[in-house]
């Protein structure tokens, strides 16, 4: 028998979600926010964050807009003063650029992709564990990447970065272990949405949309949000250490069926 998701329990209501402008941020701030948390929605892009609060809001769920830059360590910082406690931080923000190979990499992009992905993740993590330790049940979730697991050429940079989020993740379990806090890392493989291979190949279309051709069904991004909401929503004593996602037409990182 499988448990049921409840609803979180008073001292635990309140969900930060990262990167919730676009994505798998913000389909998971709508699931969480339905699965009965009160969601703080933070990103860079104010004007987002704030319409898709106003959506959840009216909805009859509860949202909050917090425009934030997780690579800006003293906004970071105060942003965590507003919280005694907190239920659940999901670490979403992140991204790629450029698919070029080792040899001819920009050390920008890669910089840019180190300090989003694991410093934003490392930033707001020790910023929110103290209030997620409060509550006596907190859950910190690390969306990482397929990436963070196995190689591919001309993914070194994002590899790289997401690599470490990994071992970020696995090494804060390893060390709050027996603290009210579990660790939580949620994978993804291929995954379509508006955003992330439209920003990886700057604004290239075709060759964003090449990612995809011929795959008949990539994840979504609710079908992520669904599963960090599953992890979220399951009993305190059970943590999902490691969950790996993919669509079913992709094997690996470089093995994907495609029908053209």
């Amino acid at each position: 028998m499988t448990s049921a998701p409840s609803a979180p329990a008073a001292p635990s209501r309140i969900a930060v979600v990262t990167g919730a402008s676009s994505g798998i941020g913000a389909a998971t701030a709508r699931r969480l926010a339905a699965a009965g948390y009160r969601v703080v929605l933070t990103a860079r892009r104010k004007d987002r964050i704030e319409a898709l609060a106003e959506k959840i809001n009216a909805a009859g769920h509860q949202a909050t807009a917090y425009a934030l830059d997780v690579t800006d360590r003293a906004a970071v910082d105060e942003f965590a003063t507003a919280f005694r406690t907190i239920g659940v931080l999901v670490n979403n923000a992140g991204g790629a650029l450029g698919t070029d190979p080792v040899a001819t990499g920009d050390p920008a992009d890669w910089r840019q992709m180190y300090e989003t992905n694991v410093l934003g993740t490392l930033n707001l993590t020790q910023a929110l564990l103290p209030a997620l330790t409060a509550s006596g049940d907190g859950t910190v979730v690390v969306v990482s990447s397929t990436a963070g697991h196995a190689t591919y050429e001309g993914g070194a940079g994002y590899v790289a970065a997401k690599h470490a989020e990994h071992v970020l993740a696995e090494t804060l379990r390893l060390e709050i272990v027996g603290t009210p806090v579990r660790v939580v890392e949620i994978a993804p493989g291929m995954v379509k949405t508006d955003e992330f291979s439209l920003t990886r190949h700057r604004g290239d279309k075709e060759k964003a949309e090449k990612v995809y051709e011929g795959v008949a069904e990539p994840l979504t991004a609710d079908d992520v949000a669904d599963t960090i909401t599953w992890a979220v929503t399951r009993p305190s004593h059970v943590n999902i250490d490691l969950m790996i996602v993919r669509p079913r037409a992709q094997a690996s990182n470089t093995k994907v069926h495609r029908e053209l």
